[in-house]
């Protein structure tokens, strides 16, 4: 099974050693939690962009369903964007910033909530939305993920999944170009924080176990958000209308993600349940996973 994942997802011989030491040991952690409830079994991922979410998540639900007879569902908060035209609709009565996709607002977290609650009640028979991001739209419905069994475990991963709101002493201070040159009175940034808390916060509970992947500084983002964009551009390369982004555009990307980001690195280790330490090469650290609580 690892073998085939590591060829799949292009990953290097020593992942093994990351399965061995982190990710296992962390699926068998779940896997126990799971069978002391009589109920589906929530997992919230927190980690910056390009932090390895994507890869753990999936490994996790390889895992878990070839070693043992589960059903687990894999989600990202990035498949609950809203439209372009949605977002441009924001932008005109709101903010201009909010074209970009990414902050809180711009996700439909009414659908993630019925999708939530449908999973909690076991019900089946419904599709969950995935989105695009070479064309900066969602897939048509058709090629969303259909729920057609009672899920076990959803393992629902995102960089602002977790993520608690700023005060306003926080929030008076521009912290980066983007902000001092376009929301120079804090408007969009206010916006977003009030998402943050009254569309995001309320879904927290439904998390029945946190985990964060912990980015060492901010500094590393860029570098790590462009291999991605690098890797989504390969897949795509004769893609028509094709809205993958340049080096210089993932620079000002990455500028959105920034304040909720730092945010996240100096307040998830309060109620994660563990915590994986990365190093600058996307490495967790010679550290035991860290038991929060």
């Amino acid at each position: 099974m690892l073998s085939a994942f590591i060829e799949q997802h292009k990953l290097p011989d020593e992942f093994s050693d990351t399965v061995r030491l982190h990710y296992q040991p962390l699926a068998e952690r779940i896997l126990g939690q799971f069978k002391k409830h009589n109920t589906p079994y929530f997992v919230g991922i927190n980690g910056c962009q390009g932090s390895g979410k994507s890869t753990l998540t999936d490994f996790l639900a390889e895992y878990l369903t070839t070693q043992y007879p589960l059903n687990v569902v894999v989600m990202s908060l990035d498949d609950f964007y809203l439209t372009g035209e949605k977002r441009q609709q924001l932008a005109e009565n709101i903010h201009p910033l909010l074209a970009t996709r990414g902050v809180p607002g711009t996700h439909d977290m009414a659908t993630l909530e019925h999708v939530l609650l449908q999973l909690k009640a076991k019900k089946t028979g419904f599709s969950i939305p995935r989105f695009n991001k070479a064309i900066d739209e969602p897939y048509p419905k058709e090629q969303w993920t259909v729920v057609d069994k009672p899920i076990d475990i959803i393992l629902l991963e995102g960089w602002c999944w977790g993520v608690k709101p700023q005060t306003e002493e926080q929030l008076r201070s521009a912290i980066n170009e983007l902000e001092l040159q376009y929301d120079a009175k804090g408007e969009w940034r206010n916006y977003v924080n009030q998402q943050l808390s009254e569309a995001y916060v309320p879904l927290y509970k439904n998390m029945d176990f946190w985990l964060a992947l912990q980015a060492p500084s901010f500094d590393c983002v860029y570098k790590w958000r462009l291999e991605q964009e690098q890797k989504l551009q390969a897949r795509n390369i004769n893609l028509a209308n094709s809205k993958v982004m340049s080096p210089e555009e993932i620079l000002n990307f990455t500028q959105y993600f920034q304040r909720l980001s730092v945010q996240s690195c100096t307040t998830i280790a309060q109620s994660a349940d563990a915590i994986f330490y990365l190093d600058y090469a996307r490495q967790i650290k010679d550290v035991p996973l860290k038991e929060v609580r």
